[in-house]
């Protein structure tokens, strides 16, 4: 089993790690890893690997019943040490674009009674869609004004872990969205915007984050479409 290890630390961008498997012939399983692989709608990091006078790039991440990591070229035998070198740029984005995903969805939580129901970032756009019947010019433009006032409020961002049981216990199962995730995942991963004793957002999240609202920069939405009769998408860049 591959210790994930970007769950632990988002800003870690270069790590040692040991080929444990390889499937194929070039997707590489580590015994640790801080490549992020694709999921909760969040892409995969890409980067290199290296051992020796030998490079390789990271073209894909995948998490199956382990992390795979798609290389380019016969990949490096078992029990090689490589260091990993992440793609800093793509990663800080997926970072900002996922931490103002979380905003998005609590404002449109809070204020329009409007529930997530999925998301897609990248490293320079991203959508979310929501379940609410039709948001006006008058609503985008509110929306992305509370989001630029909470950038500017420069919250922290942190994440812990907690047993399922117990976050199913002492947290609000509609702003977690603990239902959401398979039953057969038992500890899960909270991520906290905001204050400890009362924060803004609090979301069961698997994703890389900043840690403070102040790094996303400034949101613009630049458009909504309907998904069918009461779900709305916003599109949205940040600058």
């Amino acid at each position: 089993m591959t210790d994930a290890r970007y769950l632990d630390d988002s800003t870690r961008l270069t790590f040692e790690a040991t080929v444990q498997t390889v499937r194929g012939t070039n997707r590489v399983v580590f015994d640790q890893t801080y490549f992020y692989p694709t999921g909760g709608g969040q892409p995969h990091d890409t980067g290199t690997l290296s051992a020796g006078d030998e490079t390789w790039t990271v073209t894909d991440v995948q998490k199956r019943d382990r992390i795979e990591h798609v290389v380019d070229g016969d990949a490096p035998e078992p029990g090689t040490t490589v260091t990993g070198q992440i793609d800093a740029d793509r990663r800080h984005a997926h970072m900002r674009y996922h931490t103002a995903q979380h905003l998005l969805s609590a404002v449109l939580l809070t204020e329009f009674d409007a529930e997530t129901t999925g998301n897609q970032l990248y490293a320079d756009h991203a959508h979310l869609d929501c379940a609410y019947e039709r948001f006006d010019d008058d609503d985008l433009q509110h929306i992305e004004t509370r989001l630029n006032e909470l950038v500017a409020s420069e919250m922290p961002v942190r994440w812990y872990t907690l047993d399922r049981d117990d976050a199913e216990a002492t947290l609000d199962p509609e702003r977690t969205r603990l239902h959401l995730l398979p039953d057969s995942i038992r500890e899960v991963r909270i991520v906290e915007i905001g204050d400890e004793d009362d924060p803004f957002d609090r979301t069961a999240c698997a994703g890389t984050h900043v840690e403070s609202t102040s790094e996303i920069g400034t949101v613009v939405l630049t458009g909504r479409t309907t998904q069918g009769a009461s779900h709305e998408r916003i599109d949205f860049v940040l600058e």
